[in-house]
């Protein structure tokens, strides 16, 4: 008998283990709202992820209309590089943002930019005219410290996760 044949013992019993596992975290998730919560805005920022790479893949409708796996490789690359090179700048934007603020004496909660999302496309003309005169230009050194303190989100997800304990 093959491994996989329906009917081999050790197949069986582990599709009825595979059942119990789904059937306990099916009860877990309909009983735990923070489960419940978290598992929401985890496949929030997901779906915001892809329709994001989708915007930004906008040529030819996001079809791969190229037979070749190679290039059909190629073309899914490049959306993941582009969508990611956006998303960084966009991350740069929203420090930058902060910094000033910071500058400026405003008080930044670490709750508040949590709910910013790097996912913003208003600001990118993706049909106009580019400039390529400033390709010279050296950008300024990438500064990686913002002076927020996230340790309390930290805490919190800990916490929410069962992993740490409540003050």
């Amino acid at each position: 008998m093959r491994s996989g044949s329906r009917k081999n013992a050790t197949y069986a019993a582990f599709r009825e283990v595979g059942r119990v596992i789904r059937t306990v975290q099916l009860l877990r998730y309909l009983s735990d709202a923070p489960l419940r919560r978290r598992v929401t805005a985890a496949t929030n920022k997901v779906e915001s992820f892809n329709r994001f790479s989708q915007w930004i893949g906008f040529g030819n409708r996001g079809v791969i209309a190229d037979n070749d796996p190679v290039e059909q490789e190629k073309a899914m690359k490049f959306n993941a590089l582009l969508t990611n090179v956006v998303i960084f700048h966009n991350a740069l934007d929203i420090a930058e943002i902060v910094r000033q603020l910071l500058e400026e004496g405003w008080e930044v909660d670490p709750e508040d930019l949590a709910h910013i999302s790097p996912y913003l496309t208003e600001h990118i003309n993706r049909f106009g005219e580019y400039s390529t005169h400033e390709l010279g230009i050296q950008p300024e050194a990438y500064d990686p410290e913002l002076d927020v303190d996230f340790t309390p989100l930290r805490e919190q997800d800990l916490i929410a996760a069962g992993l740490g304990q409540a003050a």
